[in-house]
């Protein structure tokens, strides 16, 4: 039978790599930030920067070095070892539009699975100076202090976000966020990963997105669980490796009873 169980110093020992590799992609991407650099469109129109990429391979150097025989995947390099136990899933530059429009709300996403699971999660605002860090089975820290979500028991009271009501992939998936956001308290759009580190804090209570990649939310779910939460795919299935491309947060399970059905119908 497969052990999927982590030793407290084992947890640790990854906690501390993903400070060090936090610690690596702030000084890049702070080198970088509010200079004039060449922008190019991937083939999906999404932008990407020397940055983000300058950003990924130094942080696969890192691991490698540390642990040789865990596995990366990478926004902008793609996999390595996909078939190791451990894997780290990387997106260097989550908010590129927001990086190169000079804008502060931009952060990397360190997430690390064991068989296909998020065991740990780091959100790191470079320019900002914020870093939510989440493992399993330990509360989630903002800037090593303990963090928690909102009690918020229905749609009425919540305030929902999300990146933009441009980023759905189709007519339905808008629809039914429309839908759904007909019935909260307040909506706002952007932020990017920082929408869900203000989860983990208690200040938005929902955040609903999709055309997503793995290393856009796996690195959110310790992150979300570890501060009370609840995150999953709009079928309100549990997040991993193979998932789809649509995730629904929240900060209180109660909210989330209430918003699924509007989204997964």
């Amino acid at each position: 039978m497969r052990n999927d169980t982590l030793r407290q110093d084992q947890t640790q020992s990854f906690i501390d790599l993903g400070n060090r590799l936090a610690d690596t992609s702030q000084a890049i991407l702070r080198g970088y930030y509010r200079r004039k650099l060449a922008i190019l469109d991937k083939a999906d129109e999404s932008p990407v920067t020397q940055a983000d990429r300058e950003c990924e391979s130094t942080l696969r150097k890192l691991i490698a070095e540390t642990f040789p025989d865990h596995g990366i995947i990478g926004e902008e390099f793609g996999t390595e070892r996909g078939d190791a136990d451990f894997i780290w899933v990387l997106d260097p530059l989550d908010g590129t539009r927001a990086f190169i429009t000079g804008r502060p709300l931009f952060g990397t996403l360190i997430a690390l699975l064991h068989h296909d699971k998020p065991v740990m999660g780091v959100i790191n605002m470079p320019i900002l100076g914020d870093r939510w860090i989440g493992a399993k089975d330990r509360a989630t820290t903002l800037n090593g202090e303990a963090c928690t979500i909102r009690s918020c028991a229905s749609l009425s009271s919540a305030y929902l976000s999300t990146v933009s009501p441009q980023a759905f992939p189709n007519a339905e998936a808008f629809g039914k966020f429309e839908t759904l956001r007909h019935q909260v308290k307040s909506a706002s759009y952007g932020g990017d990963c920082y929408q869900y580190g203000m989860v983990a804090t208690g200040f938005i209570d929902i955040v609903v997105e999709a055309n997503l990649g793995i290393y856009d939310f796996l690195s959110l779910v310790p992150i979300i669980e570890g501060a009370g939460g609840i995150i999953t795919d709009w079928q309100g299935k549990p997040l991993i490796r193979t998932s789809g491309d649509k995730v629904i947060a929240c900060g209180d399970r109660r909210l989330h009873a209430e918003a699924l059905p509007l989204l997964a119908g």
